[in-house]
């Protein structure tokens, strides 16, 4: 049966709907960068969705082709991931859109090293005769956050924000969003089948302890 991260790690995958800290260990995604309003057409964003997907499945089902990666097992493809800031504030602007800059990520197994990734968008490359040189391999370790299942639409995330500062502030944390730490969503539902009430995004904000 294929492993399904949802699963196997709900403290960050299915988190309550009361904010709550949580360490998250270093991992490693594919990944894409870019800029601009996500809800434009032809938005950087939608590109980069269109691009991590087919690298995603090109790993999962090498298991079968002749390309037989260590350690290998069938997984779920995670869900989709998103690193959000915009230069030059705190917080977000969601009436400026526009100025967003982010990272879409998808998780990737411990066995997908640089070697495996490369392989991948080296196939999906020859496969689609597309550019896939924006997706990139992409370590991470996030490190002690706040988090919390916001379930509605991705403008009123701001009342969800607010009660998870409320919630580090009573817990002797403080907000630690910098050029290397994010604003960080994942996103549960499929928005395309999902009413904007119903959906699900696990909000991550770092934080650090007062000093």
């Amino acid at each position: 049966m294929a492993v399904d991260f949802k699963k196997t790690l709900k403290h960050l995958y299915a988190p309550k709907t009361k904010p709550s800290i949580v360490d998250v260990e270093k991992a490693n995604y594919i990944a894409v960068r870019g800029s601009g309003d996500p809800n434009d057409e032809n938005s950087e964003y939608k590109q980069s969705i269109s691009l991590l997907y087919p690298v995603a499945y090109a790993i999962k089902m090498s298991k079968k082709g002749d390309y037989k990666i260590p350690d290998y097992f069938d997984f779920v493809v995670p869900p989709l991931e998103g690193f959000w800031w915009q230069e030059g504030i705190e917080g977000v602007d969601y009436a400026n859109k526009q100025n967003f800059k982010f990272i879409s990520l998808i998780r990737m197994p411990d066995f997908v090293t640089k070697e495996v990734f490369e392989w991948a968008v080296k196939q999906v490359t020859e496969k689609k005769k597309e550019d896939f040189s924006k997706v990139e391999f992409f370590s991470y370790d996030e490190g002690v956050c706040v988090q919390c299942m916001h379930v509605g639409s991705y403008d009123k995330e701001p009342e969800t924000v607010a009660k998870m500062h409320e919630y580090i502030i009573s817990e002797g944390y403080e907000l630690d969003i910098n050029e290397m730490r994010f604003h960080h969503e994942i996103y549960i539902s499929d928005v395309r089948k999902t009413l904007p009430e119903k959906l699900k995004t696990v909000i991550r904000h770092p934080i650090r302890k007062k000093s």
